[in-house]
């Protein structure tokens, strides 16, 4: 689904509670599901793996594997569950994803990807897209990246997002694989040049908003990672400044109301308040008194039978690190 800012999929970060929450922040963002195994969704519990709040739309699923007809059955549940995109992860690096013959390591084998792809739009309506590294390894990224290219684009494929660095399967860990390896730009904006019509976004390394505008002149999406994370609060201002559409939220305070019945909900629904709160640590980012709301929303969402006067806590913390601003120094006595 075409869209000028994405949150990246991210293992053990983007689950359904962390995408609504983004949600109150953004109508227009496109929101990622963490990735999810093509042969889980196929023989799993669909509903725990799949299931998602009707708010959390534009919403995108990515799946993980190598097997064309596999991915093909689970890009059809995918789409029958009411996704708007189904995406093909060939980026991530991990030793278990390599294990299974999917993630980074299908940047050897474009045309398998290519192939994956025509199965999986073969029986789906709704985009199709894959997210990708420049290369591994040795690989030369000119030819490499060019190569996955050129195979998506013969099969349809509906966009293209290019996290711009190279993945090393040998030698650097998943974490390590997203710092390490040198970001080029540049090159996925000579990809862009070169295919003008293909959707080709943008990922690795990109922090604000800013940076995110600059990148729009050369590529059609931006797709932000940890920085969407651990700075929630920037994706409160995508509608107004990408789409000239209003904000959802004025400010945080109005966020996390308009976030604080979907919290009531899922505690009722059995949720530990630890398993909401985790996303929102970052919200107050660079505001007085964000260490002491972070810390509330650490500490007492653990602690037994916590609900969520945590959150009323921890926002009592920010009210008095307010307050204590407006005052100012206190006086020195003579």
């Amino acid at each position: 689904m075409a869209s000028r800012l994405a949150v990246a999929p991210m293992m053990e970060w983007t689950d359904r509670e962390c995408r609504v929450f983004h949600r109150h922040l953004t109508r227009k963002a496109l929101l990622y599901t963490e990735m999810v195994a093509a042969a889980a969704v196929v023989h799993g519990d669909r509903e725990r793996l799949l299931g998602f709040s009707d708010i959390e739309h534009p919403l995108a699923c990515q799946l993980g594997g190598s097997d064309p007809d596999e991915l093909a059955r689970a890009a059809r549940i995918v789409a029958d569950f009411g996704y708007d995109e189904v995406n093909l992860n060939v980026g991530c690096p991990s030793d278990r994803v390599q294990s299974g013959r999917f993630g980074a390591c299908l940047m050897r084998e474009p045309e398998l990807v290519a192939e994956c792809v025509a199965a999986m739009k073969a029986v789906v309506d709704i985009p199709v897209t894959v997210k990708c590294r420049i290369g591994v390894d040795d690989q030369d990224p000119e030819p490499a990246l060019d190569a996955m290219a050129d195979g998506l684009v013969a099969v349809g494929v509906d966009a293209l997002w290019v996290h711009a660095r190279k993945a090393w399967l040998k030698g650097l860990s998943p974490k390590e694989n997203r710092d390490i390896p040198p970001l080029d730009y540049d090159r996925v904006y000579r990809l862009k040049q070169r295919l003008p019509d293909l959707y080709i976004g943008i990922n690795g390394g990109i922090a604000t908003l800013a940076a995110a505008e600059a990148h729009l002149a050369h590529v059609d999406g931006v797709m932000l990672g940890r920085a969407a994370y651990h700075d929630p609060w920037q994706l409160a201002r995508v509608d107004s400044r990408l789409h000239g559409l209003p904000d959802p939220a004025e400010d945080r305070h109005a966020a996390i109301e308009a976030f604080r019945p979907y919290m009531r909900e899922r505690l009722a629904a059995g949720l530990r308040v630890n398993q909401i709160a985790r996303h929102m640590l970052g919200l107050f980012h660079g505001v007085p008194g964000a260490r002491a709301w972070r810390r509330r929303m650490t500490v007492d969402a653990v602690a037994p039978g916590a609900g969520i006067e945590v959150l009323d806590g921890a926002l009592a913390e920010i009210a008095r690190a307010g307050a204590a601003m407006e005052r100012g120094p206190e006086p020195v006595s003579a």
